[in-house]
């Protein structure tokens, strides 16, 4: 006699069928269900299904949270005669997760930039108001802080320091949002595929994402904020970025490391804002003829009275090794300090010497006198101290530091971004961008502004004096 064994339940049903054969008896005994299927089988079964993925799912995701804005920003709006900002309320959606019973809840800077009203709704259908306690946009964290929420679950915290090239991941979040009309947060798993991911932006409007974890976890649209989990359910990262041509997942997930992470919520939560760490030392790329190497760096600036100089290292030196990272790149050294606060030391191993201890200093408040653009403008010559305090890409420009809401809404600025041109004209100091911006007020000229906002490019349309 011939038979085919087919794996899954005919294969489980034909054993039983063997038991009950060997055992003199027909049809299901005592302790079975009608299936045949004895219950110590089915208990057997139902215990294996309960993965490590399962189990993290069900300890994390009740705290995990879909988060609810609104905007308002400016848009511009083109007329025949003229091109002019209206505002324009928008909506946006994203993840986050509880990090404690007092309600703080943590996510994406992109998440809820610029937003008039947060909502955030538990997985029990349970809707709060939420406050913004603070971002920090070079990090892309924020924590949010819920009104009147009792009885909330919280995630469990884990490290990103031990984490395993291969160790399975799970990423937790609402993805795509309100498509899914549902509170309850999805879950996708897979591994951690590398670490310490740097992303380079393509474009001017994208951002630098550095010392990142990799995953193959799909991180879809709304996702973001939510947490990556080990098998462990604990949280060890925050979903931030995915790489797509197609804008969904294609395996290329990246997560902010939660060291990190509850660093810079420490800040938020305790001061309001991110307390940087100041080290005192400028580095750029090694050439493959000064060393011999085609990859390191080298430091070409160490600031007076800082914690390098105290230290001892000097300009010219190739940094080896900054705590327990090795320097390849510029980058790397620049993840290093993305994750420091002020006080926080750190061993730095320079070519030629012994290792050394630096104790990282707060960033040195910078003071410049501001030059009034106009009535309700006023901005500063950007220099290497504010450039290093306010972590700006560009090394050149004019500050703004003073903008009334009535031109902020009109023209689209706001404090803190940095004037780069004026039409074709390059805004290298304040003096500079106040001079262009005169000529275009006595020729009645009209005129466009390039500006870095978050480390991102943007462009005010075309403007005109009244």
């Amino acid at each position: 006699m011939n038979f085919t064994l087919r794996i899954g339940t005919a294969g489980l049903c034909l054993a039983v069928a063997a038991c009950g054969t060997a055992q003199g008896t027909e049809g299901p005994q005592a302790g079975d269900d009608p299936s045949g299927i004895p219950v110590a089988i089915q208990e057997s079964v139902s215990t294996s299904r309960t993965t490590a993925i399962v189990r993290a799912a069900r300890i994390v995701a009740p705290a995990v949270v879909t988060i609810s804005v609104r905007r308002r920003e400016q848009v511009w709006r083109r007329s025949f005669f003229d091109d002019y900002l209206v505002p324009r309320e928008t909506q946006g959606l994203g993840s986050g997760f509880i990090i404690d019973e007092r309600g703080a809840v943590l996510t994406n800077h992109h998440v809820v930039e610029g937003a008039i009203e947060i909502l955030v709704t538990l997985p029990d259908a349970r809707d709060f108001s939420a406050r913004l306690v603070g971002s920090d946009p070079r990090n892309d964290i924020a924590v949010l802080a819920l009104e009147d929420a009792p009885n909330l679950p919280v995630a469990p915290l884990g490290t990103s320091s031990d984490l395993m090239i291969g160790e399975w991941t799970v990423a937790i979040g609402n993805p795509f949002g309100g498509l899914l009309s549902n509170p309850e947060p999805s879950v996708t798993a897979g591994v951690v595929s590398a670490l310490d991911r740097h992303i380079i932006p393509r474009g001017v409007d994208e951002e630098f994402h550095l010392g990142m974890i990799q995953t193959d976890a799909a991180i879809n649209p709304g996702n973001s904020g939510g947490p990556l989990v080990n098998a462990l359910g604990e949280v060890i990262g925050i979903n931030s970025s995915i790489l797509s041509r197609s804008g969904g997942s294609e395996g290329l997930g990246f997560a902010i490391p939660i060291d990190r992470a509850l660093r810079i919520a420490a800040d938020l939560l305790q001061h309001g804002e991110v307390r940087r760490a100041w080290l005192g030392l400028d580095v750029n790329a090694v050439e493959a003829d000064d060393f011999g190497r085609s990859r390191g760096v080298r430091i070409v600036r160490v600031a007076p009275a800082s914690p390098a100089a105290a230290a001892g290292i000097r300009a010219g030196a190739r940094l080896v090794r900054a705590g327990d990272t090795r320097m390849a790149t510029p980058l790397d050294f620049e993840a290093v300090k993305l994750g420091l606060r002020a006080g926080d030391r750190i061993e730095l191993e320079v070519e030629g010497r012994a290792p050394v201890i630096l104790e990282s200093a707060p960033l040195p408040s910078v003071a410049a006198e501001p030059i009034e653009l106009l009535r309700d403008l006023e901005v500063v010559t950007v220099t290497p101290a504010i450039q290093s305090e306010r972590r700006l890409r560009s090394s050149e420009g004019a500050l703004v530091v003073r903008i009334s809401p009535a031109l902020s809404q009109r023209v689209g600025l706001v404090e803190g971004d940095v004037l780069l041109w004026l039409n074709n004209t390059r805004l290298r100091t304040a003096q500079e961008a106040a001079d262009a911006l005169r000529r275009t007020q006595q020729s009645r000229s009209r005129f466009q502004l390039v500006f870095e906002r978050d480390g991102r490019r943007g462009e005010t349309g075309l403007l005109r004096w009244n």
